[in-house]
């Protein structure tokens, strides 16, 4: 009997594997249905996706920048910190790293990393290991830009917690796909550069390279540049500032990384992981850098621009968000010294100031008596009090308690920086009151524009400028335009007034007449220029007497001030409220042949590409004669060259080979102490007070403007004439062209011209 096998049944492996490769097919499909119903957002069922235009032109977030006149970045105006930076602004070792730690095969995949992806499925779903991300940086570039894992990406299924994140991936391929049809690799790898977060308020490259290093993308070194691609991972678990150790050695991680891929050789990364991170870190902010008060200045002139201007497409510009580039009319270098100055001397005047105080208070009365109340009054002034009284209302205890509770903080000081304490409200508007305070800006006076503004000590602690918001009583540095309307009446310089005591009359008012500022008077006769020149009150009062207080405020309006001002006598010695912006504004006329030039700070706009979007202009006016206007420098210059002008102390290496003008101002006790200087390139102005009036030197010589703010304006000129680099070279103020039809040869003008010698000084017959 033969002993046959019998054939074996495969039909059973014949269906297995149709029904496979039908499963499979079906996937594929599938898969293919899915990926397209995720295209078009299928019944709203997965959210939407970037249209085409989007992926053309990506919107991403770019803080605007503002730049002074020399290129140098003074700060940004962020939502976010960022600021982007072309492929040939980016270091070779940083794209190197890049590449080599998070996707090794960018040059030869199309958006999708095929082998990446099988061995995230294999190690990551199958074998339950970490296999690391699947993604290129295609898809991350899709995930910056497009925001792909916001809420405001998801559809109907996307609350489903496993396949909410196949729909996020499947969009990311999409968009990958696409990007890389849209952009070249050396694009995409700048757009995912430009669009990542790198923690501490750093996103982009360029400001992660800053904030970091202090460097530029372009010149980071290698070590750095792997530090900076390590925190792709986790900005924060590998932060070289909150996780120094984690940041080594992931830093170290991404060296091996380049080595691995031949972009390291074994001896330059046994050289670089040895090196321990060297930062020069800096967290970017709006109390940091250059001109800080002048950069929230320029902010709310932006932020008022982008209202009042819209895009081509009809949309209004977003100061945050567009990438504007601001061009200031600041230079850098010189804005640095107008800091310089202030510190230098603020420091010391404050230790002066310190020392008169002793261990009185400095709020006084007219009489030099302490201010009672004086701190409680000004706590009230404050919001902090504000939210107290909404929050208890007439319950005084509870505020009180509030007002005087200790809490950990930190304060401003000259002597030991920032320090570490324990104060209460009360205890830190006792401590901030007894700081002097300044403002100084310095301007072209032929262009208008603005070329150094500080408002303040420290924008940290002390918010308000001093420059533009602040008006303060100007004293003696309103006495140039009594003088200024004297000149256009027909009044030379060299015309001579006796220094005795002037009555001037108001009907209904008790007679007018200030003593000057030592209570004496001399009885001797001077030109109007040497009055002046030492600031004697009597004379210039006498001279508003003559012409009248309201041909005074026409001629200082016309001149360029423009806060309100009393048609009174006692204008003659700045008694009305005005600020350094204005001032300096009015005596550019001076220097600028009578040609009234308005203070300017914004040279252009322009938008993210470089294209100009507004260009500023200096309004200018004529406001006085040529001629009229070189006798007011000619006026001025006798503070420095009279015999007792109050600019006599300047230092010398200044004076040497260069003519300059001045005008001190000093208030009643001393709250105010102003310097205003011309030269034939720059005019400039500093101011030097209290907060509060009643916040002085006790003693008048102590808190005169040539002693608190003189010193200001002649530290910031010395620097600024002798860096060469700005272009300043020293010299006299240019003549008119055509001869003077007055004669400031005082020698000579006695003899020759009697026109004033009979005048009628009888202050009565006068009275106005």
């Amino acid at each position: 009997m033969s002993n046959k096998a019998k054939p074996q049944d495969t039909t059973w492996v014949s269906k297995t594997i149709k029904y496979l490769w039908i499963a499979f097919i079906a996937g594929i499909f599938g898969f293919i249905l899915f990926v397209w119903m995720i295209s078009i957002n299928f019944l709203g069922l997965f959210g939407s996706l970037p249209d085409f235009k989007a992926l053309e032109n990506p919107d991403s977030q770019i803080a605007s920048e503002l730049y002074s006149s020399d290129g140098m970045l003074l700060g940004r105006y962020i939502r976010e910190n960022r600021s982007p930076v072309s492929y040939d602004e980016l270091s070779p070792k940083l794209v190197q790293a890049l590449i080599a730690t998070e996707d090794v095969r960018f040059q030869d995949h199309s958006g999708i990393d095929m082998k990446a992806m099988m061995r995230v499925f294999v190690k990551s779903i199958l074998l339950g290991q970490d296999a690391g991300g699947g993604s290129t940086l295609s898809q991350q570039t899709a995930k910056n830009l497009f925001k792909t894992r916001t809420d405001a990406s998801n559809g109907l299924l996307s609350s489903i917690p496993g396949l909410r994140m196949l729909i996020i991936k499947t969009k990311e391929w999409i968009v990958a796909t696409q990007l890389e049809k849209a952009y070249t690799k050396n694009e995409i790898l700048t757009l995912y550069l430009n669009t990542s977060d790198f923690g501490s308020n750093a996103f982009g490259i360029k400001t992660a390279s800053e904030t970091f290093f202090n460097k530029t993308p372009a010149t980071l070194a290698t070590e750095e540049a792997a530090v900076l691609v390590g925190l792709f991972k986790a900005p924060t678990y590998y932060s070289p500032v909150y996780n120094p150790e984690n940041s080594l050695r992931r830093r170290n991680t991404v060296l091996a990384q380049m080595m691995r891929n031949d972009y390291l050789t074994r001896e330059e990364f046994d050289s670089l992981s040895s090196k321990p991170i060297k930062l020069n870190y800096s967290v970017a902010n709006q109390n940091k850098g250059l001109a800080t008060y002048f950069r929230e200045i320029v902010k709310a002139d932006l932020i008022k621009w982008t209202k009042e201007n819209l895009k081509s497409d009809g949309t209004a510009y977003d100061l945050y968000g567009d990438g504007l580039k601001v061009y200031a009319t600041i230079d850098s270098r010189m804005q640095r010294y107008a800091e310089e100055a202030v510190e230098d001397h603020m420091k010391i005047l404050q230790a002066k100031f310190y020392k008169e105080m002793g261990t009185r208070d400095p709020w006084v009365d007219g009489s030099n008596r302490v201010i009672p109340n004086f701190i409680e009054d000004a706590v009230r002034r404050t919001e902090a009090y504000r939210l107290l009284k909404i929050r208890y209302g007439n319950d005084t205890d509870s505020i009180n308690l509030k007002l005087n509770e200790k809490k950990q903080m930190k304060v401003f000081s000259w002597e030991k920086g920032e320090i570490d304490t324990l104060m209460s409200s009360m205890d830190s508007m006792r401590y901030y009151k007894k700081f002097l305070q300044t403002g100084f800006m310095s301007m072209d006076p032929h262009t208008g524009q603005i070329k150094a503004w500080v408002g303040g000590l420290d924008h940290k602690y002390f918010k308000f400028d001093h420059v533009a918001r602040a008006k303060r009583q100007p004293g003696s540095t309103f006495k140039p335009f009594v003088y200024a309307a004297a000149i256009e009446n027909g009044y030379s310089p060299c015309y001579s007034v006796i220094d005795q005591p002037v009555e001037v009359y108001i009907p209904g008012q008790p007679a007018w007449s200030p003593s000057n500022a030592d209570g004496k008077f001399s009885y001797k006769k001077m030109t109007i220029r040497h009055a002046m020149a030492e600031s004697v009150n009597s004379i210039t009062a006498y001279m508003m007497k003559k012409l009248s207080p309201k041909i005074v405020v026409e001629t200082a309006r016309r001149l360029g001030i423009t806060s309100d001002l009393e048609e009174v006598p006692a204008l003659a010695l700045g008694v009305n409220d005005v600020s350094i912006f204005e001032m300096v504004g009015a005596f550019g006329t001076f220097v600028n042949k009578g040609e009234h030039t308005t203070p300017f700070y914004i040279d252009r706009i322009e938008d993210k590409n470089g294209n100009v979007i507004q260009q500023f202009t200096a309004k200018k006016r004529p406001a006085m004669s040529e001629e009229h206007a070189y006798l007011m420098t000619y006026m001025l210059r006798g503070g420095f060259e009279e015999s007792g002008g109050t600019s006599q102390g300047v230092n010398w290496d200044l004076r040497q080979g260069l003519e300059l003008g001045g005008k001190t101002g000093t208030t009643q006790n001393a709250s105010d102490g102003w310097y205003m200087g011309i030269s034939k390139d720059l005019v400039s102005g500093a101011w030097v007070g209290g907060d509060d009036r009643a916040i002085h030197f006790r003693t008048w010589y102590e808190g005169q403007g040539g002693r608190t703010a003189r010193p200001i304006w002649q530290n910031y000129m010395i620097k600024v004439y002798g860096d060469k680099s700005l272009g300043y070279t020293k010299g006299p103020f240019p003549r008119p062209d055509r001869p003077l039809s007055i004669e400031i040869n005082c020698d000579v003008y006695e003899k020759e011209s009697q026109r004033f010698a009979d005048f009628d000084y009888d202050a009565k017959k006068n009275d106005f």
